[in-house]
């Protein structure tokens, strides 16, 4: 069954790329929005809309410091994320030692031939 095309769950929230180049930039550390909207060229309204989103679901945090709101990553909401993909590590991890080894192979016949 297909989800619902919602925003009431980490997965679907950062299923938006802008959204996910919120977090990114907020893997550095806290960002007010304004330093938000000048790294990712949009308006503040499109980003604190993204920044709700992102908030309702748990996967941003926000304080308050004088005039300004600084957001930051709660990685504890993303752990369901990371688990699910952890899922699919060994998938990787096999694909990347075969192409190691048809990598060693084509370097080896290359060696062959300068010989």
């Amino acid at each position: 069954m297909a989800r619902a095309a919602t925003t009431s769950d980490a997965f679907n929230a950062v299923a938006e790329p802008r959204r996910r180049e919120i977090l990114d930039a907020l893997a550095g550390g806290e960002r007010p929005v304004n330093d938000l909207v000048d790294l990712l060229d949009l308006a503040q309204p499109h980003v604190s809309r993204h920044l709700r989103v992102l908030r309702d679901v748990g996967v941003v945090d926000v304080r308050g410091e004088g005039r300004q709101r600084l957001y930051r990553l709660n990685p504890q909401a993303l752990k369901p994320i990371h688990d699910w993909v952890a899922g699919y590590r060994h998938l990787w991890e096999e694909r990347l030692d075969a192409l190691e080894g048809v990598l060693e192979d084509l370097k080896d016949q290359e060696n062959q031939e300068k010989d």
